[in-house]
């Protein structure tokens, strides 16, 4: 109970701060708070969500019991992105409510005469039981103002509202059984007379007929047709001819499979209150025992959808529940196919959104997901592959927003392991191989906070095009994975084409023949000492090393590592090494670059000083001799070193350098200045 009470309370802070994280088309769908009962509308085009707002009890209020203190709707054009309008009704606003019942369950909005009405139900000021309250807005996301009395004869929760085609509307609530009355064109009273109902007795504590409450008057008729068993939360809708009464129903006892607990139901009918031929169930229980579930469900550009709700970031506290959507599908006569509950969801994530990768569609036997940090309980989820050929696929990725891409992924591991982002299947094309060294400091990730889970960067091997499933694939060890997100590159380097290219405005020389970085051991204390960096730059890594001209694609091996020469023009005056190497390499951090480059004279040019900076240490060649070091873990600087004075030869001369770095992100820049110290330009570079 402590631990317990420790959750919620953080819980309670953690909405306070009002921390909000983005909702995404992953299930849940909303991500900073707790949103149980979603009613969902279409309205000028894009989905409006009208769910009740779970929070955890204030003091003096049943802990284990639902709380509700107001609405908030929400808006989306595409089930992806969601759009929180902020609070419409709280129980303060409400003028005949208890502005401290705690019961804004379930509530529905429609549009009708130019205004939208909203419905919800709430404990009066006196008396007991509940009532439907009406608020009227010009918009669908308000502001909504509170009509001074609840609808009179609804006595119970759960309002829907449904508006046929003649235009007639009918409200379905939840009291005494399930009922339905047709609503006054005003939409705010009952078109029929109330009839006077004598509630029965409630025992006492000694199992003795309690007293005889009074009469009420109350609206509607029962909903005849349906299954016996409790049943709640009615919401109605009509496709082509049929019907449809939709409602959570308790089918099992305690002790059952299915443990007592609501799975979600229906009914169709040739007219709008019935009598209703019960079908089945749309949706089974929840498989972890949560007791409730509510739902709407709607058509939207052409699918149906159902949302509804379940307690994924309470997983030990059913009371706090939050929205989800699937698919809906309908056979030949109109009949509801069964949906299963699903992490993913719906709707397509564009490649460049973070997708909530754990959420997947389809896993291998073992798979799991669960709260990253049961605290603070809105981190979500992740999928732990518990071994090797373990696998997750997640469907509906859209690249077509992806062109020049890399992967960025949160993920953790208890040992070294590898795992591949693939196309379609586990045995599917390779998108980029992950790599996790979790051991060592050394690697192309960072760590969070909690130091565990990494944020790891890998070039993409593949870039899929269009939408596609995308598989996460165990190589080796278990491992945990939360999110992946694709980035595109900004333009940082073009294939070097033509003949030749110019130093730039300022004589910085942006063409270069670059290979892919050296794997280097560096330690995050080490000190780049002119001697260690001597040790490094002078040991032989390749053949031909301070001589070799590449050529464009030419290969060359160090160690286990195939390496690649690329003839490139950086678009900036710094050539980035460290966005090279995020592209056409494995090791964005603890690498040694080699860049070469040529450079015709159409003069010889005597006294001339080579101008560098780079961001780590690097050293530099001029026709095969050392002509400048820069040592120590330094920034990159404009003219930051300077050598003596040089002579380039008339014709080819050949300029080398070697760049070493850590945890940077590495670069230089260089060109050669006169004896003035202005750049010289009347060059030709010709990789």
């Amino acid at each position: 109970m402590v631990k317990r009470n420790r959750m919620r309370k953080n819980i309670i802070t953690l909405l306070l701060m009002g921390l909000s994280l983005p909702s995404m088309a992953q299930n849940p769908i909303i991500r900073d708070q707790f949103t149980a009962d979603p009613t969902a509308r279409v309205f000028n085009g894009k989905v409006y969500l009208y769910p009740s707002h779970d929070i955890m009890p204030p003091e003096g209020q049943r802990q284990d019991w639902f709380c509700m203190a107001d609405y908030h709707v929400f808006s989306s054009a595409n089930l992806t992105d969601w759009t929180d309008h902020g609070m419409i009704v709280s129980q303060e606003t409400v003028p005949w409510g208890n502005p401290t019942g705690y019961s804004m369950w379930a509530p529905d909005c429609v549009f009708k005469n130019g205004k939208y009405y909203f419905y919800f139900p709430n404990a009066p000021k006196s008396g007991r039981g509940f009532a439907i309250g009406v608020a009227t807005a010009d918009r669908p996301e308000g502001p909504f103002t509170c009509l001074a009395e609840p609808i009179k004869g609804v006595t119970g929760i759960d309002p829907c509202v449904l508006i046929d085609d003649d235009g007639q509307a009918y409200i379905y609530w939840s009291g005494m059984g399930i009922r339905g009355a047709r609503l006054k064109s005003n939409m705010t009273e009952l078109a029929d007379p109330l009839t006077e109902v004598r509630m029965p007795r409630r025992p006492d504590a000694n199992g003795n007929a309690g007293p005889q409450m009074p009469p009420m008057m109350v609206g509607g008729e029962e909903m005849k047709g349906l299954p016996e068993g409790f049943k709640e939360g009615p919401f109605a809708f009509k496709r082509g001819n049929w019907y449809y009464l939709t409602f959570p129903w308790v089918r099992s006892k305690e002790g059952t499979p299915g443990n007592g607990t609501e799975t979600l139901a229906y009914a169709m009918s040739k007219s709008p209150l019935g009598p209703w031929d019960f079908k089945g169930i749309i949706m089974a229980e929840h498989d972890n025992g949560c007791w409730t579930n509510h739902h709407s469900i709607l058509e939207y550009k052409g699918q149906w959808y159902i949302f509804y709700h379940r307690n994924y970031f309470s997983p030990s506290d059913d009371k706090r529940r939050s929205a989800c959507i699937e698919k809906v599908s309908f056979n030949a006569d109109g009949t509801i196919q069964e949906v299963k509950e699903t992490l993913r969801g719906v709707g397509i994530n564009q490649a460049t959104e973070k997708i909530e990768i754990d959420r997947y569609s389809e896993a291998s036997d073992g798979v799991t997901a669960a709260l990253i940090d049961a605290t603070h309980v809105f981190r979500s989820l992740a999928a732990a592959l518990p071994s090797k050929g373990s696998w997750i696929r997640y469907a509906d990725v859209d690249f077509s927003c992806l062109t020049e891409g890399y992967v960025i992924v949160n993920a953790m591991a208890n040992e070294n392991t590898e795992f591949y982002l693939r196309e379609k299947s586990a045995t599917g094309k390779v998108i980029a191989k992950i790599p996790m060294t979790v051991k060592s400091e050394q690697g192309p990730f960072r760590r969070d906070m909690s130091g565990q889970w990494l944020t790891l960067t890998a070039p993409l091997e593949y870039t899929p095009s269009g939408v596609t499933d995308v598989v996460v694939t165990c190589e080796q060890a278990g491992m945990s994975i939360n999110w992946v997100q694709f980035k595109n590159r900004p333009k940082y380097f073009s294939p070097a084409s033509g003949a030749s290219s110019t130093p730039d405005d300022n004589g910085f020389i942006r063409r270069w023949m670059l290979l892919e970085p050296i794997k280097q051991d560096i330690r995050s204390n080490i000190v780049f000492t002119d001697t260690w960096l001597r040790d490094v730059f002078s040991k032989t890594y390749f053949k031909d090393q301070y001589t070799v001209v590449p050529t464009n694609g030419q290969k060359v091996t160090v160690d286990k590592q195939n390496l690649a020469w690329h003839a490139l023009e950086s678009e900036n005056y710094n050539v980035k090494l460290f966005r090279f190497a995020e592209k056409w390499g494995d090791q964005t951090y603890g690498s040694l670059f080699w860049g070469v480059t040529i450079i015709d004279c159409p003069e010889e040019i005597r006294n001339v000083r080579l101008a560098a900076g780079s961001n780590g240490a690097s050293m530099w060649w001029l026709n095969g001799e050392e002509v400048l070091l820069l040592s120590g873990d330094r920034r990159m600087v404009v003219d930051d070193g300077m050598s003596n004075r040089l002579t380039l030869k008339k014709g080819r001369n050949i300029l080398r350098c070697s760049v070493v770095n850590g945890p940077g992100l590495s670069d230089f820049c260089v060109r050669f200045l006169d004896e003035k110290g202005n750049p010289v330009k009347n060059l030709r570079i010709t990789n």
